[in-house]
This record gives C-alpha cells, structure tokens and sequence, in this order.
C-alpha cells in the first residue's frame, strides 16, 4: 500500500487555496519579524507549518512528510515561548530532523560514490568550521545540545541530495538558517534584519524540502507543488 496521501475527489479550489494562505502567511511574518509587530508574527508563524503540511497532503506527500513538518511546526511554536522552549524547540526540529532522514532513506535514491563522498565530505569541513568558530561562545549548558542537534541537521542537510537537487538546496538552507541563530547567540552579530534572514532561510528550507521529496516521488509535482506563487495544482496520478 502506498504510502501517500490520496487527493482524487478533493475540492480543485483547496489547491489554490492554501498554496496561496501560505504565501500570504509567510509574507505577514516576514514583514512583522521586520518590524517587530510580535502579536502578528507569533500567530502567523504557528500557521505557516500547518499550512505547508496542508498544502503537501493535497499534493500527495508521503505521511512521514506530514510527521516532520508537525515536529517543525512544533519548533516553531516552542521556540516562540523562550527561555526553556529554545532547548524543547531544538528537540522538536531534531526529531523532524531524524524523521527527513528515515524520509530520504525511503524514498531517496543512490547517489554516485564521487558526488555522496564529495559531499560528505564539505558538510564535515563546514560543520568542523562552524563548531569551532562557535562553541566557545555559547553559553556552557548549550554547547552539548547545539553540537548534537548541529550534527543531526548537517546529516539531514547531506541526506536531502538522495532526493536530489531542490531538496538537497532546501537541506543546506535548513543549516544557514541555524547557522545564523547559533551565530547570534555565540555572539557573532546579529546581521541587520537578523529575523528576517533566519525566517527567510528557513521557510525555504521546508518549502524546498517538501517541493524536492514530492518531484522526487511523484515526477511532475514541482511544477505546481505547494509553495507557487501562481497556486496550480500538481498533476494526481
């Protein structure tokens, strides 16, 4: 049995319906991260996840998909709190992590000995480089549980190329938009407009993530996956 969800029957107005409440969801949180409207950028923020995840079910993504943008979802709104919910928030996108990883094992195909080596070996270099550089400015508590979580997320990143080239970029944005967040916390800026390039990276990442598994598993479904701008509708098989 399959293991995707089925859209045969459903509303054709859905399709375009949530693609575009979750661009105009992203765009409200983009502008209010800039702004510092907070209110408006919590709740828009505890949306954007549901509906990608929404947007992905109608477009017949895999249920473990749903699972991993739940647990992003879940980050999302965790980290939202602060204090002890940036360390629960971490442990939420860790599992959506470990669930991207059981979803590219799946799913994903073999790479070549050159381009799977190759790249193992970059995301080693830059996460060696990243962890040097930033550690020693974390706080002492966190520097364990960001090196763990660091370490998954740049596993996760690597493994998005098994469902190749728009999930492998949505896998290397997900580590910038972390990145920048370990970066400003270990001191290192925060660059101008610091929310909204961390909200930027990462709404792309899932995005890309979601658009590459669903191209990567049904072939044509990019073409008007979930996040267009125009809404259309992927091809049902």
């Amino acid at each position: 049995m399959s293991t995707a969800i089925v859209t045969e029957g459903r509303a054709p107005w859905l399709r375009k319906a949530l693609p575009a409440a979750f661009l105009l969801a992203s765009a409200v949180n983009l502008v209010t991260v800039s702004t510092g409207h907070s209110v408006v950028e919590t709740a828009s923020k505890a949306l954007l996840m549901p509906l990608l995840a929404a947007t992905a079910a109608l477009a017949g993504a895999p249920r473990l998909l749903l699972v991993a943008l739940a647990f992003g979802w879940g980050g999302d709104v965790l980290l939202s709190f602060g204090g002890n919910g940036f360390l629960f928030g971490m442990g939420s996108f860790a599992v959506g992590h470990l669930v991207y990883l059981a979803l590219f094992r799946r799913h994903g195909t073999d790479r070549s000995r050159a381009e799977s080596v190759g790249s193992a070996v970059v995301y080693a270099a830059g996460l060696a480089a990243l962890m040097a550089l930033l550690l020693p400015g974390l706080p002492a508590d966190l520097r364990v549980p960001v090196a763990g979580y660091s370490c998954l997320l740049t596993a996760m990143a690597w493994s998005a190329g098994r469902a190749g080239r728009v999930a492998a970029a949505g896998g290397a944005l997900f580590l910038l938009s972390d990145s920048l967040i370990a970066a400003e916390m270990a001191g290192w800026g925060p660059l101008p407009v610091h929310g909204l390039w961390v909200m930027t990276t990462y709404l792309a990442a899932q995005a890309l993530l979601a658009v590459g598994l669903l191209g990567h598993i049904r072939p044509g479904a990019p073409r008007a996956a979930a996040v267009t701008a125009s809404g259309s509708a992927p091809a049902t098989p």
